[in-house]
């Protein structure tokens, strides 16, 4: 198979240089950089998501980057799709693709790698949101075993969260035509090659870069940015926001936001590792040694 359909997977934690070895990678390689971040999707939030900035854009081009308003829902279906089409067009532009974020789950869909559920009902989900409020996640989790035994067999009882969003797809599928929903498209459907490679960063660097970063944030604006986007965004989730709005209702000191925005990031590269542990068909390489493996065995 031509090495174009090849596309290059480069994951890891928050921190450890995906964004800038992406691009260095693209300018070498001739290839565009498609997002896999589910906050660097949104604009206007440069900062706390920790976007490519507009000189790196111009270096190289990217897709999915900076084109949602914070307003909106997004979903991993949406983005397999999207992405997918993303990367059929850089091929047929005759250029290669790279994949770049720390979404795990993102990259997970785009390869092909999990079932995912394309539908989005909002009846279903307002009367699961109740039905959430009032009951205890195991009356859920029995609701789920009546309607979907495999999947509630894979879920923990008290997973509230899954439950609730395999209880929203099994509905969803029920007032339908009863069919299966077609899965949205993946690389791996379309004939693309993902290779997957997670950058291996020492934890005492991937710390002390979590602190440069954090000052930098608090330096170009962070908290106003945060004032801007309003804690009401779909997209105030972001990693860091949350610790943002405490402060900015009087919660916490200057210096305490700053403890809690390095500690939140720390804990959030702390749950990437872990799921790109789990990842299939992951290969964890040094960032200096990524460029080497590239060459070598995708024959870019």
């Amino acid at each position: 198979m031509e090495s174009a359909r090849n596309i290059l997977f480069l994951g890891g934690p928050t921190c450890s240089g995906k964004s800038e070895l992406a691009i260095a990678l693209a300018e070498r390689f001739d290839a565009e950089i498609v997002g896999a971040d589910s906050r660097q999707i949104y604009r206007d939030m440069p900062i706390g998501t920790a976007a490519p900035t507009a000189d790196q854009r111009a270096r190289v081009p990217h897709h999915l980057v900076a084109f949602l308003d914070p307003s909106e829902r997004y979903n991993a279906a949406r983005y397999a799709a999207d992405a997918t089409a993303a990367v059929t067009a850089i091929v047929a532009r005759r250029r290669r693709a790279i994949v770049c974020g720390g979404t795990g789950f993102y990259l997970r869909a785009l390869a092909g790698d999990v079932t995912l559920a394309a539908e989005r009902d909002d009846a279903v989900r307002a009367r699961l949101a109740r039905e959430a409020h009032v009951h205890p996640p195991e009356v859920l989790h029995d609701w789920l075993a009546a309607l979907d035994p495999p999947r509630a067999r894979a879920l923990a009882p008290s997973d509230a969260y899954r439950i609730v969003r395999a209880l929203e797809i099994a509905l969803s599928r029920s007032v339908t035509s009863g069919n299966a929903n077609p899965q949205p498209p993946t690389l791996r459907a379309s004939g693309f090659v993902p290779f997957k490679i997670v950058l291996d960063i020492p934890t005492i660097d991937l710390e002390s870069r979590i602190e440069a970063r954090t000052d930098a944030m608090l330096a170009s604006g962070i908290v106003e940015e945060a004032e801007r986007i309003g804690a009401s965004a779909v997209a105030a989730d972001a990693v860091g926001y949350p610790q943002i709005f405490a402060y900015l209702r009087g919660f916490s000191s200057q210096r305490e936001l700053r403890a809690s925005l390095a500690r939140a990031t720390r804990r959030y590269a702390k749950r990437q590792r872990t799921w790109f542990r789990s990842e299939p068909g992951v290969r964890y390489a040094a960032p200096g040694d990524v460029a080497g493996i590239v060459a070598r065995e995708l024959g870019w």
